[in-house]
């Protein structure tokens, strides 16, 4: 199925499909002033870098917060990735455009920054470049709260956008969706945000648009705790 002429992510769910988009294509990131954002996917040793000093991520939505642990060791690419463009701002402002309840709540697209509507192309957005999915690690499975990097199904096609499971997904998603956190501390607001009223259901429609935009404001990468000195 295409949205404005790129391509969409499918996930099935029973005999309902609720589409998941993404895209390496456009709307790329808005730099803050303290660092620009990345123009490709980190290397293995830049990744290593980038998640020395970086393990859980709080996301401040309209909705509240909540907090991702990050498993850049799991990952290391995706995570690092999801880093970097957090670090930069390339997630302030951003929507989550899609919200279908007991199944995925998915962000990620810069284009939901200057317009919380619905518009041709929505959800297909991404951070101007593409990288190559990582299959989950051993023991990773899709439960309740993991969160993963959504793709159009095409080798390279993970960039920006996410989505975080509303249920134990685990025999219904195949393992093509790289697995980089779990959401613990203030799951209560990834429920709530996976309850909005949206414009449609997986039966109606592929949209599922949020009729009152839940806008993520900021992420914060905490670094890890460093051990006591005796």
């Amino acid at each position: 199925m295409l949205a404005g002429g790129r391509p969409a992510l499918h996930l099935a769910l029973g005999l309902a499909v609720a589409v998941l988009m993404s895209a390496c294509v456009f709307g790329g990131p808005t730099p803050t002033p303290h660092t620009a954002c990345p123009s490709a996917a980190p290397t293995a040793d830049q990744a290593t870098s980038i998640l020395a000093d970086a393990a859980d991520a709080v996301i401040q939505t309209s909705k509240g917060s909540f907090t991702i642990s990050l498993y850049g060791d799991k990952a290391p690419i995706a995570t690092a990735n999801f880093v970097a463009l957090a670090r930069c701002g390339f997630y302030d402002g951003i929507t989550f455009h899609r919200v279908v309840a007991g199944f995925v709540i998915q962000a990620g697209d810069p284009q939901s920054k200057k317009n919380h509507g619905i518009f041709d192309g929505l959800g297909t957005g991404g951070p101007g470049y593409g990288f190559a999915i990582e299959k989950p690690a051993p023991g990773l499975t899709y439960d309740r709260y993991v969160v993963a990097m959504a793709n159009t199904s095409q080798p390279d096609s993970n960039g920006s956008q996410f989505f975080i499971d509303l249920a134990d997904l685990s025999g219904q998603l195949p393992p093509s969706y790289t697995i980089f956190g779990k959401a613990t501390d203030g799951t209560s607001v990834v429920d709530a945000i996976g309850q909005v009223p949206t414009n449609g259901t997986p039966d109606t429609g592929p949209q599922n648009v949020p009729l009152d935009p839940v806008v993520i404001q900021s992420i914060t990468v905490r670094a890890k705790a460093q051990p006591s000195q005796g």
